[in-house]
């Protein structure tokens, strides 16, 4: 009867579009759901949550009410309850406080609305694990929210949260939170009690300090606090046992926060007012990985750095540096050094151009051997044709380098040199090598940075594999247009230099490597990427896709939330345009994400 009437009203108007009619779902759509308790309406345009999904599990289905004779599989009385209901991308304004009907939900999904406030009858939905409610206009969250103890994740960011109530510290499970792109300007100490939290995102907000609290953190893994107003890091931060990635990237900071935090592995201040870094500042980085310090005003480098044995990348690009300390050439794991924009006298400019790899040759060439070492290397071996063998290099650094020679193979002499050693690097670069060297085979079980750049490769052998230890690999410069697609058992890899060769398309078999955390791909010929599985790579924070073949940069690359740096200049694209393009990777990323279809 109330189908009769809905359909017969609206007199001489009907079927006009103009005409105002009650939201409706495809009697299908809900069927399905309560077949299996999940119910998609995202990107339908609704203005408002039409009442049957609120009461879809409180009155029988239509067919029921007809006497229509079900077949065994469609018993609307064994439905499930609908535990994930998605409304995103709509123009919904308000929630009812019928949602109190579906006390099963374990996933609401409400982002991207035009939401202004919440219904307190959200606090009733106990079962819930996930709420999503970033780009709305949220002011506040009813204080129902703070008492589901079952959240594990909540998404807060672009809406217009000035701040949050002592409350917070009720959701004692929630591993995530995300508070980003808000108007905060401080944040409650209960703050703290939220030791489930691994990840924290306080990104583009206005805080001038993080309150002491947060050291009771001891389960998080990353903490971002990019684009606030933090003038000063709190030395109790040492405290977060588990902290791995720190980001305080465009802040006021006049100093690197001293931070012994044990696991901290990646540490991004960039965009600060540095002017000194400190021994001491330094020598508590125990475990880092990737240090980056880009865009202050730093003028001298202490010795010290030297000491950061696991630095893999070093980004001082844009500083005052006028000398280096050339011991930063013996960090063993160093493989990214960033210098452009330095004042440096010394060091040519074509020497920065030229790589991480000739920089740190050009600078190891400054130090004075020790006299053991040179007697080591002068009566090892003798014989002229070994005199290529740097017994040195693969003794002390575990590295096989046969680089520069423009040769077309490595000489047995060099690996049998290495037999029985355990070689962790290997530096083939600038040869004219056409496949890869057949006896690297001999360190499969070792070998964790390979680089062949500068060579002749046309295609790379599936024997990449079998290197299952294998962290980094170069291939630049080179003749390559496709990956092997084994390589997608190399579940260590981190990092793929691929520019300046042949790529049509973006490598197939990347996709798949879950581990990947840097591509880079520039100067090919690529065109095209996508989005939606480059999603899957929740560890990928560059990629490097500068001056290729790219007519269209897909919007949904903005959703690829693990992305610090994109490069995406000298693409034949139109939008973004090329000023956006110059602002950076968070202008490009929240360009493309208001770009995205709703």
């Amino acid at each position: 009867m109330s189908r009769f009437k809905r359909e017969g009203q609206g007199g001489s108007l009907a079927g006009f579009k103009t005409e105002e009619t009650e939201p409706t779902v495809p009697s299908g759509l809900l069927k399905a759901a309560r077949k299996s308790g999940q119910l998609n309406l995202s990107g339908r345009g609704l203005k408002e949550v039409p009442k049957e999904v609120y009461r879809l599990n409180v009155d029988p289905p239509l067919e029921a009410q007809q006497n229509v004779s079900f077949a065994e599989s469609d018993r609307w009385w064994e439905q499930t309850d609908l535990t994930k209901l998605l409304l995103s991308s709509n123009q919904l304004t308000q929630l009812s406080d019928d949602i109190r009907l579906l006390p099963a939900l374990m996933t609401l999904d409400l982002h991207d609305n035009q939401m202004s406030s919440l219904p307190s009858a959200l606090g009733e939905l106990q079962e819930l694990h996930e709420l999503r409610l970033s780009h709305n206009q949220l002011s506040a969250l009813p204080v129902e929210v703070y008492s589901l103890n079952k959240l594990c994740s909540m998404t807060l960011q672009q809406n217009r949260l000035e701040s949050l109530p002592e409350e917070l510290g009720q959701l004692e499970n929630l591993t995530q939170l995300d508070l980003s792109n808000n108007l905060l300007k401080d944040l409650p100490s209960s703050l703290g009690r939220l030791t489930s939290l691994q990840k924290l995102t306080l990104s583009h907000n206005k805080l001038s300090a993080l309150p002491d609290s947060v050291a009771q953190l001891k389960n998080l893994k990353l903490l971002d606090c990019s684009n606030n107003q933090l003038t000063d890091i709190s030395a109790s931060l040492s405290e977060m046992l588990a902290l791995e990635q720190l980001y305080l990237r465009h802040n006021k900071l006049r100093a690197l926060p001293k931070l012994p935090a044990p696991a901290l592995k990646e540490l991004y201040v960039g965009n600060n007012h540095i002017e000194k870094l400190e021994a001491e500042q330094l020598s508590c980085l125990k475990a880092i990985s990737l240090l980056e310090l880009r865009d202050n005003k730093i003028q001298t480098l202490p010795e010290q750095i030297s000491t950061l044995s696991t630095l893999t990348r070093l980004d001082l690009t844009n500083n005052d540096l006028s000398t280096l300390p050339a011991s930063i050439s013996l960090l063993p794991d160093l493989k990214v050094l960033l210098l452009e924009g330095n004042p440096l006298r010394g060091i040519r400019r074509d020497l920065l151009k030229k790589g991480t790899n000739e920089l740190l040759k050009y600078l190891r060439g400054r130090i004075k051997e020790e006299p053991d070492q040179a007697e080591e290397q002068q009566t090892a071996m003798t014989l002229p044709s070994q005199a290529r063998v740097n017994v040195h290099n693969i003794k002390t650094l575990k590295l096989l380098d046969y680089s520069e020679k423009q040769a077309a193979d490595v000489p047995e002499e060099l690996f049998d040199a290495a037999a029985d050693t355990t070689v962790t690097s290997v530096n083939f670069s600038k040869n004219q090598l056409t496949s890869i060297p057949p006896r690297l085979a001999e360190f499969v079980s070792s070998l964790s940075d390979i680089n062949l750049g500068f060579n002749k490769l046309t295609c790379c052998s599936p024997d990449i594999c079998k290197f299952l230890q294998l962290t980094n690999i170069d291939l630049r410069n080179n003749q390559l247009t496709d990956l092997p697609s084994e390589m997608k058992d190399l579940t260590k890899l981190r990092s793929v230099t691929l520019i300046y060769n042949r790529f049509k398309s973006f490598p197939q078999v990347l996709y798949d490597i879950v581990s990947l955390e840097t591509v880079l791909l520039g100067n090919n010929q690529v065109n095209g990427v996508d989005p939606h599985r480059l999603m899957k790579l929740i560890n990928l924070s560059t990629l490097d896709l500068s001056n290729n073949d790219l007519l269209n940069v897909p919007p949904e690359l903005g959703l690829c939330s693990s992305l610090r740096c994109l490069s995406l200049e000298g693409n034949p694209f139109r939008a973004p345009r090329a000023a956006i393009v110059a602002r950076g990777t968070d202008a490009v990323m929240e360009y493309l994400r208001g770009r995205i279809p709703t």
